[in-house]
């Protein structure tokens, strides 16, 4: 399937789904703990239906409607009966990975072709050390992996270019008998980090970190009790409306975003606010106007999700937009560095790549057949630039919207977008 954009203009409010990372988050938990959970506005979604599917082959039973009830298993997982199979979901990998190692018997974690190109070492060294016997089977560090546990805790020191790592074990090491200590190094995402510390705050689990996350101590013997939680918007989906309301002619409100909750990609209002766009924030409303953008020099350290659609921005903006910090961007779905790169250059764009992130100079774009290499971010970033440029945009892959936002298109045209899929 295809998304085909044109220029359009934008108007009007938009409910922005909820999070992704929250969701994920909320169904291991959960999984994990004693008694019932409620998960209330769980983002239905690919990702968070692979997280289901591992939660169920732990031992959780799960009920889905228009609330999510999971009966944990009190951190003591069943061995799986089949593989795990996480489909496109890294979170997912990542964080049952850990799950894995508190189990007292061998799991298999696998995925699709993309998942299994994505690098689990750091995480396969981590809970080796914590006690857990982990390897790749194909011993290059990539997926499929085993994991036999159960982990005893200990000490670990682990590298932090993807958050998803210091996540998990965050969440697993409470429950392994010892307390661990975790030596964190090379950390981005540091957002992603305090999300699942404010987790942890929530569900009472005792640990002390540094400022800078480089050293941690989670206790040991700790317990997860069935929690009632509510999901919150989620701002790396409403990237592509603050981007699509800023470089065309628009005047939208985004609405159910908190500007206090840890996710890291809130700053890209400030981003664009800072390039010139027309932003104003007002009891959970964020008014976007486009304007006169000028380009900036940002460290997406922190977002790197944000890449994709801040690619687009910088495209529209005078001057030149450098967005660095960012290499692992490169381990993503796709490596989007280079695919950003390559298909904001077929559509007239003027990008240099550089090793941890992209160059971009104001161009004059046209609307053209482009790849989005069944990466949901890159599909999205693509068909929001269709809807400010002249001609036709056309990106394959639109499926992959179905990982974290299967509605984009829906509320997109609601907005006024003109833009639909095609065969």
């Amino acid at each position: 399937m295809k998304i085909v954009s044109e220029k359009s203009v934008l108007r009007g409010e938009v409910l922005i789904p909820t999070s992704k990372s929250h969701t994920v988050r909320a169904v291991t938990l959960s999984t994990l703990a004693h008694g019932k959970s409620t998960i209330r506005h769980p983002l239905v979604s690919s990702d968070c239906l692979a997280a289901v599917g591992a939660g169920r082959l732990f031992g959780a039973k799960v009920s889905l409607g228009d609330v999510w009830e999971v009966e944990g298993v009190n951190g003591a997982p069943c061995i799986p009966e089949n593989v795990v199979d996480v489909k496109n979901s890294g979170t997912t990998l990542y964080f049952f990975m850990g799950t894995a190692a508190l189990a007292k018997g061998a799991t298999v974690l696998t995925g699709d072709d993309q998942i299994i190109k994505r690098p689990a070492q750091p995480l396969i060294t981590a809970l080796s050390d914590l006690g857990a016997e982990v390897f790749s089977t194909r011993n290059n560090g990539l997926p499929p992996v085993v994991v036999k546990g159960p982990a005893k805790g200990g000490k670990a020191r682990v590298g932090g270019l993807v958050s998803q790592y210091i996540s998990s074990l965050l969440i697993h090491c409470p429950l392994m008998e010892k307390d661990s200590k975790l030596e964190v190094f090379d950390l981005h995402e540091k957002p992603y980090v305090q999300m699942t510390l404010s987790w942890l705050d929530r569900y009472g689990i005792r640990y002390k970190a540094s400022d800078d996350f480089a050293q941690i101590t989670i206790y040991g013997g700790q317990s997860y009790q069935g929690l009632d939680v509510t999901v919150p918007g989620d701002f790396s989906s409403g990237t592509f409306f603050l981007v699509a309301g800023s470089i065309g002619e628009a005047d939208i409100t985004l609405l159910g975003l908190d500007m206090n909750d840890a996710q890291g990609d809130k700053q890209v209002v400030t981003y664009l606010q800072e390039m010139g766009a027309r932003i104003s924030q007002e009891k959970g409303r964020i008014r976007v106007r486009g304007g006169a953008l000028k380009g900036r020099e940002f460290d997406l350290g922190d977002t790197p999700d944000a890449l994709p659609a801040m690619a687009v921005a910088g495209c529209f903006a005078q001057g030149k937009t450098i967005l660095r910090n960012v290499a692992n961007a490169r381990l993503k779905e796709t490596d989007r560095i280079a695919v950003m790169a390559k298909e904001l250059g077929t559509l007239g764009a003027k990008v240099e790549e550089l090793p941890d992130g992209l160059v971009i100079h104001e161009s004059k774009l046209r609307g053209r057949p482009v790849c989005g290499h069944r990466d949901h971010r890159v599909v999205m970033a693509l068909a929001v630039a269709g809807t400010a440029i002249p001609g036709h945009l056309e990106v394959d892959s639109a499926e992959a919207v179905q990982v974290t936002f299967p509605n984009f298109l829906e509320l997109m045209k609601g907005l006024g977008a003109k833009i639909r899929e095609q065969e």
